[in-house]
């Protein structure tokens, strides 16, 4: 069991290491194999962990020999474990994805991403304040170098916004957990189960760490750093930041939330405006862009939104309903910025006024476009509209029905943005970009990038640009159709953070 809990952040560290000492002798493509290889593997151990939490089985372990209280903790519940497959199966398409942008071919691409993959999959696992607040630094570090690999100088900007904000953040998470330590004389998250809920002092001394994840989740109104920085990012790294970095913020928002302040229901209200505002803000900004890429970053924060309103209703049919709505809506998303980033390869823009048409000579890529697309608005029979149904039945149930209102309006002009997009990109006459003349170019309108690429891509690039999204596509609509046992999962992983009672006493046992 110890093994099932320790090898999701050593092996890849190990892989990334071995990656760094091979540099300059082995090739870089032949490197990102064998972190997509090891990133199987991971997927395959979280799989086995949600497998053995489904029935409310918490394994834990301790590291470094030290006593209970002290000792680095490792733990998995249903929700920690369902969300290391979901991060990790997003890092191993995005590996894949890579070889069809060429990032693939990048020294440092594999290893970088093994590195934020085991800070990832760290802070899923961890069971104390301190070591989350590495696990997330371990995060950060290589996420702003992949920032910088495919744009290099030009991402200086960007990437300094994104490296203030971030560290500015982590900075006020380590000054919450010393305020913590100060007020309880621990930062071990069992130890604290409940206690901001009883002690007004310690609910104070919290707030920093909420606000801080508040911040690295783009929560409206700390919003406006995902767009600028997420655009100057290559097309796989944007589609592994937007599977991981503001999910692990979420991720910390609902564990922190459920066992400090065991679902205070006090403040409540205030976490359902944060989430309406979000979804609102969000898709309003959408419809005003006129590039694909900044269409679907401003969906990013909507959609973060409606995963938001399950943590404020605080009910095991709101925190269920959320947990499947992150799943799907993290594969959904995954395929539409990879469909953006094919698209950019292919025209070497993401201009809407410079394409149309794509529709006659990328098939494929414009079924994946299709499929995800209705998926994010939450057409039947995909797995949005299964996930919108499951939020809009907790609100309803819950009694807000104003919230459930808002859940409605802002799927149908998620819609109008989705049908901007499809005319714009794929249907219409071809526009100057996106003709039979049209070749790859070195950068892409609207902010975004295109990496630099032969106009006649090799029948494996071409796999690996199509593939993956298709893939994903194909699981929004099963997801939709057989939507059992991710419901299942789902249920489980809901009532784990209504009652941490289990996690709590695996945390705290000697």
């Amino acid at each position: 069991m110890n093994a099932l809990l320790v090898a999701p952040v050593a092996l890849p560290l190990l892989v990334a290491a071995v990656l760094l000492l091979l540099r300059g002798r082995l090739d870089p493509r032949a490197g990102t194999v064998l972190a997509a290889a090891c990133t199987a593997v991971v997927v395959a151990l979280g799989a086995v962990l949600l497998a053995r939490t489904l029935d409310g089985q918490v394994p834990v372990t301790q590291l470094g020999g030290w006593p209970a209280g002290i000792a680095v903790v490792l733990v998995a519940d249903a929700f920690s474990a369902l969300l290391l497959v979901l991060t990790s199966a997003v890092v191993l398409l995005g590996l894949l994805y890579a070889f069809g942008t060429g990032e693939a071919g990048s020294e440092m691409f594999a290893p970088l991403v093994l590195v934020v993959s085991a800070g990832v999959s760290g802070v899923l696992l961890t069971g104390d304040l301190f070591n989350l607040f590495v696990f997330v630094e371990v995060v950060l570090v290589p996420s702003y170098v992949l920032l910088l690999l495919a744009r290099g100088a030009r991402a200086v900007g960007p990437g300094r916004l994104y490296v203030t904000v971030n560290l500015l953040a982590s900075t006020v998470f380590l000054a919450g957990t010393g305020l913590v330590y100060g007020v309880a004389g621990t930062v071990q998250l069992g130890e604290l189960a409940g206690a901001a809920r009883e002690d007004g002092a310690l609910a104070l001394a919290a707030a920093p760490l909420l606000l801080a994840m508040a911040v690295k989740s783009a929560v409206v109104p700390l919003h406006t750093w995902l767009s600028p920085t997420y655009a100057a990012a290559g097309p796989a790294v944007v589609v592994l930041f937007s599977g991981l970095l503001t999910k692990v913020g979420l991720y910390v928002l609902f564990r922190l939330y459920a066992v400090l302040y065991d679902g205070d229901d006090r403040w409540l209200p205030v976490v359902l405006v944060l989430a309406v505002l979000t979804t609102v803000f969000g898709v309003l900004r959408a419809v005003g862009e006129h590039g694909a890429r900044s269409v679907l970053l401003s969906h990013a924060v909507s959609q973060i939104g409606y995963v938001l309103v399950g943590l404020g209703l605080f009910t095991v049919a709101g925190l269920s309903a959320a947990t499947f709505f992150l799943v799907q809506y993290v594969l959904v998303k995954a395929a539409l910025f990879m469909v953006s980033g094919a698209v950019e390869r292919r025209c070497g823009t993401d201009e809407l006024s410079q394409l149309g048409g794509l529709v006659r000579t990328q098939l494929p890529l414009a079924a994946a476009f299709a499929a995800s697309a209705l998926a994010l608005v939450g057409v039947p029979p995909t797995s949005g509209f299964v996930a919108k149904l499951q939020l809009a039945t907790a609100a309803a149930a819950a009694g807000a029905w104003w919230v459930l209102a808002a859940v409605v309006a802002v799927s149908f002009v998620t819609l109008v943005s989705m049908l901007k997009l499809w005319n714009g990109v794929f249907w219409g006459e071809p526009g100057p970009a996106s003709g039979p003349a049209a070749r790859p170019a070195e950068g892409a309108g609207g902010g975004a990038v295109a990496v630099a690429a032969p106009a006649r891509p090799s029948a494996l690039q071409r796999a690996a640009l199509v593939g993956p999204p298709l893939l994903l596509a194909a699981t929004a609509l099963v997801l939709g159709v057989a939507a059992g046992p991710l419901l299942s999962a789902s249920d489980a992983a809901a009532r784990a953070l209504v009652d941490t009672g289990a996690w709590v006493a695996a945390v705290t046992a000697p």
